[in-house]
């Protein structure tokens, strides 16, 4: 699934559901924070790399896939891994707290912004309200784009 293309209905089901997944995905696997932290939904490259991950297990496990595909599944698990371990890293999300990743300025651009820690106490409901605000900014595109469209 495209992340940039979804309308505000379809992100905020997708969030729900791949929440729900990433939470049986980590409790199952016994995955610690250093592989999926509790603000994944923070990091863009986190949420690509667990989306696709979900969409591999869903295509993996469905009932009309050849019985081997969850050996693959598990292989290209293991491949993930590594890479959420790596951006988790970079990212310097942790398990009680978080800070937007660093990005680097090339030359010519101006200088990234400074960024820092925030703890957060309670993990659903921070992501309940990245939900409702992500939601809110896709129904406010969907208005603009609509409004500037004439009918025929």
């Amino acid at each position: 699934m495209n992340w940039n293309l979804l309308n505000a209905d379809a992100a905020e089901a997708e969030w729900i559901e791949l929440n729900r997944w990433v939470n049986w995905l980590r409790r199952t696997y016994g995955l610690p924070a250093s592989v999926v932290p509790p603000f994944w939904h923070r990091h863009p490259e986190l949420v690509w790399e667990l989306s696709a991950l979900h969409l591999h297990w869903l295509c993996a496990y469905d009932p009309d896939q050849h019985g081997s595909a969850p050996f693959g599944w598990h292989r290209d698990f293991a491949d993930a891994r590594q890479r959420l371990h790596d951006w988790v890293a970079t990212s310097g999300t942790r398990l009680e707290r978080d800070r937007s990743t660093r990005q680097t300025s090339w030359p010519g651009e101006p200088p990234a912004d400074a960024v820092e820690d925030v703890i957060i106490g309670n993990r659903d409901e921070d992501f309940v309200q990245f939900v409702v605000d992500d939601v809110a900014r896709r129904r406010e595109a969907e208005a603009t784009l609509y409004a500037t469209v004439r009918p025929v």
